[in-house]
Formats: C-alpha cells, sequence, structure tokens
C-alpha cells in the first residue's frame, strides 16, 4: 500500500484535434455593396434621363458641376435662352474654359443673331400691347370697347382675346352678323397691328349649348365667325395677305369653367411670331 502512495500519477493528456475552415473574410461583402450600390446609380440615371427634358437635364449637370458658378450671366429658367444667359458663350469662350469649349462653338453668329430677333419680337408686341392698352385713356367708348378684349404675349405670339359680356355681344345671337361693338373693335384692331408686318391668325370659339337647344353645328359657327372677323380687318383697312390662316375650335376650349358661359363667345386675334 506504501508503494502505491509513492508511485507518481499518472496524467493522460487527450489532443482535441479540430477541423479549420478557411477564412473568406468580409472582403466580398464590401464588393457585393458596391455593386449594388452602382446598380442603383445606374437604373436612378436611367429614369432621370427618361423623365426630364434637356434643359432639365442640363440644369441636373450644371448643379453637380463645380465649375458652374451663380453669378449675373447665370440663369435658371427655361423661357427664351432655355436656362443659358446671351453673355455666357462669349465669357466661357474668352476665359479659354475647356469644359465649355463645344457649348461656345455651337453658339454661334446665328445662335445670337436667332436671340435678339426673338427678343426684337417679345419687345414689339409689348410695344403692341401698350398702344393697345393706351386707347382706353382715349375716351369712354375706347375704354368700354377694351373691356371686351384681353391680350397675352405667349410661345406663338401676341394673343388678343376678344369675347363677348352679358350686355354686349360681338355677334348677333347664334349668328354670324358682326354687333357694331365688334365692327368697332375690329377697326381698333387693324389700326393698332397696323404698327408691326407680322402674319395673324383668326381663330373662334363659342359657348356650349345644351343638346336640346341646339340649332347648328358649333364648329360651323365659329368657322364662319372667325371668317366674319377676318373681313372686317380688311374692310378696317389690314392688308389681306397678312392672314396666315383662319380656324374653328367649337366649344372645344371654353374660357371660363362653366361652358355654357357667353364669355365662352370669343375670336382669337393672334399676331404670329415671324417663325410661325
Amino acid at each position: 500500500m506504501a508503494g502505491h502512495a509513492n508511485a507518481a500519477a499518472v496524467l493522460i493528456k487527450r489532443k482535441k484535434h479540430v477541423v479549420e475552415g478557411v477564412h473568406h473574410g468580409g472582403a466580398w461583402k464590401i464588393a457585393y455593396a458596391d455593386f449594388v450600390t452602382a446598380m442603383m446609380a445606374f437604373f436612378l440615371l436611367m429614369w432621370l434621363i427618361n423623365a426630364t427634358t434637356k434643359e432639365q437635364r442640363k440644369g441636373i449637370a450644371d448643379y453637380f458641376n463645380p465649375a458652374v458658378s451663380i453669378s449675373l450671366t447665370e440663369a435658371g429658367g427655361d423661357g427664351l435662352l432655355g436656362g443659358d444667359s446671351v453673355l455666357k458663350a462669349k465669357t466661357l469662350a474668352e476665359s479659354g474654359t475647356d469644359q465649355f469649349s463645344g457649348f461656345a462653338d455651337k453658339f454661334d453668329n446665328a445662335d445670337a443673331e436667332r436671340i435678339a430677333d426673338l427678343t426684337a419680337q417679345d419687345a414689339a408686341m409689348q410695344n403692341l400691347q401698350s398702344a393697345l392698352a393706351g386707347k382706353g385713356g382715349e375716351s369712354q367708348t375706347m375704354e368700354r370697347l377694351l373691356s371686351h378684349v384681353v391680350t397675352q404675349v405667349t410661345d406663338e405670339g401676341l394673343v388678343i382675346d376678344v369675347f363677348d359680356t352679358a350686355d354686349s355681344p360681338l355677334f348677333e345671337e347664334d349668328s354670324t352678323v358682326p354687333t357694331q361693338t365688334l365692327i368697332s373693335i375690329s377697326a381698333l384692331l387693324a389700326d393698332v397691328m397696323s404698327l408691326t408686318a407680322n402674319k395673324i391668325a383668326i381663330a373662334g370659339y363659342v359657348r356650349s349649348y345644351p343638346v336640346v337647344l341646339i340649332k347648328a353645328s358649333n364648329w360651323d359657327l365659329s368657322a364662319e365667325r372667325a371668317q366674319a372677323m377676318r373681313l372686317l380687318l380688311a374692310q378696317a383697312g389690314l392688308d389681306p395677305a397678312r392672314i396666315a390662316r383662319i380656324s374653328g375650335h367649337a366649344d372645344r376650349k371654353p374660357a371660363t369653367a362653366n361652358p355654357v358661359a357667353v364669355r365662352n363667345n370669343r375670336i382669337e386675334v393672334i399676331l404670329l411670331r415671324r417663325d410661325r
């Protein structure tokens, strides 16, 4: 027993075998995230190209371009110059900015002349507007006549809208016979439009009628009233060769929310731009 007590302790060591797998790390996750982000950016770019106009795309490109500065020579609208200024191409060309050299090359003398011509036309039409409005101060009769007239400068030209009022129609009821009011207005318009040489378009519109009251085609009535206006302008001294077109639009484009309102009985005399 004593021998066993003095014997050295036997230690049993068991080795644990662990099969190690290949460690991939997290680099693939980063690469995958970059790929997904790039695809999202690509599809967003495709959507923007399809859903925006040329001017809007140019505005977006300029916004992200650090070379573009905000100054008096930068414009943000989509009107006559489409977001550009007349001075922009000239300034960039003189400064030697290579980034915009292509734009400066395209902005040649023909473009500058076209923009100058459009600006001059706008000024002429605004002057004609002022001349027509100024007629109202000559007498109470002129002021009463101009209560039938509204003007607006559009992309097509200067639109002169001549319309019925509740107590003073332009034509005899449901006919093409002009009243004295329209005869006087046509003489006034012929006098004012003699200040320009632009072509003229005339469009007729009429109000809607309940089905049970319709006696004639609104298409025929609107076109015949436009023809009557053409004759009145010619009789008042306007050169017939300036008339570019006559059209009747029936009741398809009411001027008010109520389609049967007398305000929708109107004649549009349009002083066209030279490129129309």
